[in-house]
């Protein structure tokens, strides 16, 4: 994502914060009075969302200084300073809440997906992302599974084509929906990807026939599973998908399926506890 893009998330969700003014801060700080913040760690886990929070910083006010202590997707202790910013106090105390969202939120994202690669380490699938993300934010939250170590599915409706359940219903078969994709690449001279959802071993036999790039595995039984990855034996790449949690991914994971698709890496995360420490400077 370009720094046009970010930035304009940024100061989108600064405009939802500070509105007409921060009228707490003008009212008590000073506008000459120096501080300094340090944001710390008060839980284990994967940081992400420094990027976001420095160009944040620069945007609320560009003389303020910004000091990484360590990188996006580090590991994190609680009690570790992450990093430090010294400048106009009000500055600080105008920007905290805003960037706190953004760190806190990316960093439970990292870390939970970082739990569920360390889960699967040992074979070759893949964790993947959904589109189940807070609008308008969907790319922060792709970023911040990336940081965490997983892989980006498709990004939107616009750059994959994936066939669902009730795609298939309108268009009478996986069959038939396959063959008015194609004739959509076709005709727009595009060579869009396309992947098809199942729900058993006769859809997965139909779309296999259809020659796919994807076969999602949908709510399959982990005996189901395994006899589809080995039924399709390699033809195409295999997501299994539905409800997988971290007690569920590893067993999934030792099946052979490419890829492992969680809704919940971005849908119901729970934000890393961050806060940020402000002293007025000697």
């Amino acid at each position: 994502m370009n720094r046009n893009d970010l930035e304009k998330i940024i100061r989108d969700a600064l405009a939802e914060d500070i509105g007409s003014g921060d009228i707490t801060t003008s009212a008590i700080v000073g506008s000459e009075l120096k501080g300094k913040g340090e944001f710390l760690a008060k839980q284990n886990g994967i940081v992400a969302g420094l990027e976001i929070v420095e160009i944040l910083l620069n945007i609320v006010d560009p003389k303020l200084i910004f000091n990484k202590r360590i990188d996006d997707s580090e590991k994190i202790q609680s009690g570790e300073i992450i990093a430090e910013v010294e400048g106009k106090a009000s500055s600080i105390l105008t920007a905290e809440r805003t960037a706190l969202n953004f760190l806190q939120r990316m960093s439970g994202i990292a870390t939970i997906t970082h739990q569920y690669i360390e889960k699967i380490k040992h074979t070759k699938t893949k964790i993947l992302d959904t589109r189940k993300t807070v609008p308008g934010l969907r790319t922060l939250d792709k970023l911040a599974v990336k940081i965490g170590g997983g892989t980006n599915h498709r990004i939107g409706l616009y750059d994959m084509f994936l066939i669902k359940d009730n795609h298939i219903a309108v268009a009478g078969s996986i069959t038939k929906a396959v063959k008015l994709c194609k004739e959509f690449n076709q005709k727009n001279n595009s060579h869009f990807k396309i992947e098809v959802e199942t729900e058993n071993l006769k859809q997965v036999e139909e779309a296999l026939n259809c020659n796919i790039d994807f076969i999602m595995l949908d709510n399959f039984q982990l005996s189901e599973l395994k006899k589809a990855v080995e039924f399709i034996g390699g033809k195409c790449l295999t997501e299994a998908s539905g409800g997988i949690d971290l007690n569920t991914v590893k067993d999934i994971a030792e099946t052979g399926v490419d890829f492992i698709s969680v809704g919940a890496l971005t849908h119901s995360v729970k934000a890393l506890d961050i806060s940020l420490e402000v002293k007025i400077s000697e």
